[in-house]
């Protein structure tokens, strides 16, 4: 599979770990590690127009929600998100919730109902973001939106589960554009979500 391909690629590690291993060694650690089926992977620090993006999307989710009927909560990066199925705990950049986070085993940092993720983009992550965590979100019951920034040029991918079996793809890739969260019902304009960024020359995701 696609996923597991792209994985292969940044797992050179032969010492397998239980999950519960895994949570043991995070609660201790200095920086923060993802696991994949026995894999606990390192995650690189995050840059300035990645951490400008992620903090603007969760800013303008907040705003947005606040006006819904039902209660939804937006999370940041230190969320961890469990795919059971899969065996695998991911941070995404944000997230979304719908009424009641529901958590593993009544551990409060690990969310298991996302029902929308967001991702900012990085040239050593992109390709892996794009098709192996879509892959693993997609196990999750509750997932129904994911969302992918560029922090290096404006454009923003949004899919959307449209059946059991079908998501969506839009693009958004105008300073005017404004994006429709169907899954929440609400709009985000793109200059809030690229509020202060500058952009490099030559730098394309």
């Amino acid at each position: 599979m696609a996923a597991i391909a792209i994985l292969e690629k940044r797992v050179q590690k032969t010492i397998q770990y239980s999950f519960d291993e895994y949570l043991r060694k995070e609660e201790k650690a200095l920086h923060k590690h993802e696991f994949y089926n026995g894999q606990i992977i390192k995650m690189s620090g995050a840059k300035f127009r990645h951490n400008q993006a992620a903090t603007n999307i969760s800013s303008a989710l907040v705003v947005g929600v606040k006006k819904l009927k039902k209660k939804h909560f937006v999370l940041n990066s230190d969320q961890k998100v469990f795919i059971e199925q899969e065996n695998v705990a991911l941070y995404p950049d944000a997230l979304v919730v719908c009424e009641t986070p529901i958590f593993w085993q009544e551990r409060e940092d690990i969310i298991i109902n996302p029902l929308v993720v967001v991702e900012v983009l990085s040239r050593g992550t992109a390709a892996f973001d794009r098709n192996g965590k879509f892959f693993y979100y997609k196990s999750l019951p509750s997932f129904r939106e994911y969302v992918l920034i560029n922090p290096d040029k404006i454009s923003v991918d949004i899919w959307y589960q449209k059946t059991e079996n079908t998501w969506e793809m839009k693009t958004f890739n105008q300073e005017s554009d404004i994006l429709n969260f169907q899954s929440l019902e609400i709009s985000v304009a793109m200059t809030d979500i690229y509020f202060g960024l500058t952009f490099p020359t030559k730098l394309k995701i």
